[in-house]
C-alpha cells in the first residue's frame, strides 16, 4: 500500500505560477500528475519514472509544466509556470509499477487531490 498526500493548491491569476507536492509513503514506483476538471474526464498531465531518467508529458503541459522528485524525501513535484483559466481542475498525484499504467491515465494508488484555481 502506498499513501500519496497532494499539497500546493491554490487559488492563482492567469499568467502565475504554482507548484505542488506529492509526498508518497513508498519508493520505486513511477509517478505521474492528472487532472479532472468538472464535466470533463481525468486527464493526463505529466509522468516521471521511478528513477528520475525519464518523463512525459502532455501536449497542454508542454514548455509550462517541469515534473520532478526527490528520491531522498520520497516527494514529486509539479511545477506549473504561465497558468491558464483552463488548466482549473483537481490535480491528483498518482502511482503505478508500470510506466504504461500511468500513460493510459490509471493508477496503482492515487491521492485526494488538490485543487487549482486559475482566475482570468
Amino acid at each position: 500500500q502506498v499513501h500519496l498526500v497532494e499539497s500546493g493548491g491554490g487559488l492563482v491569476q492567469a499568467g502565475g505560477s504554482l507548484t505542488l507536492s506529492c509526498a508518497a509513503s513508498g519508493d520505486r514506483y513511477n509517478m505521474a500528475w492528472f487532472r479532472e476538471a468538472p464535466g470533463k474526464a481525468r486527464e493526463f498531465v505529466a509522468a516521471i519514472s521511478w528513477s528520475g531518467a525519464y518523463t512525459n508529458y502532455a501536449d497542454s503541459a508542454k514548455g509550462r509544466f517541469t515534473v520532478s522528485k526527490n528520491s531522498a524525501k520520497n516527494t514529486f513535484y509539479l511545477q506549473m509556470n504561465m497558468l491558464q483559466p483552463e488548466d482549473t481542475a483537481v490535480y491528483i498525484c498518482a502511482a503505478a509499477a508500470q510506466m504504461s499504467t500511468l500513460r493510459a491515465v490509471n493508477f496503482d494508488y492515487r491521492g485526494q487531490g488538490t485543487q487549482v484555481t486559475v482566475s482570468s
